[in-house]
């Protein structure tokens, strides 16, 4: 059993803006037992700090792939995160 933690910074590019994407993140995210955040950036965009056990950072983020119903994702950068301290759940932030 592999117990390595890790956390990741995912900006999620496409139509993911205004088909509740956010809110559909932090369900999956709550799901596989993540902490981090999810928001929307200014350029149509959607950002996700994901923390966690490795298996399931890397099953959250092939799941940012599909998206809810009516999300079309064109794009996703994954930023490794070295030092981090998680929030206790996972949230929708502004």
């Amino acid at each position: 059993m592999n117990d390595r933690k890790r956390a990741v910074q995912a900006r999620v590019y496409g139509k993911v803006q205004g088909v509740g994407y956010r809110i559909w993140a932090r369900g999956e995210a709550t799901g596989f037992g993540l902490v981090g955040w999810v928001r929307n950036e200014r350029d149509g965009s959607v950002t996700a700090w994901l923390a966690g056990a490795d298996a399931a950072v890397s099953a959250m983020i092939e799941r940012l792939w599909q998206g809810p119903k009516g999300a079309s994702v064109s794009r996703i950068d994954v930023d490794e995160i070295e030092r981090w301290t998680a929030p206790g759940d996972f949230r929708v932030v502004a």
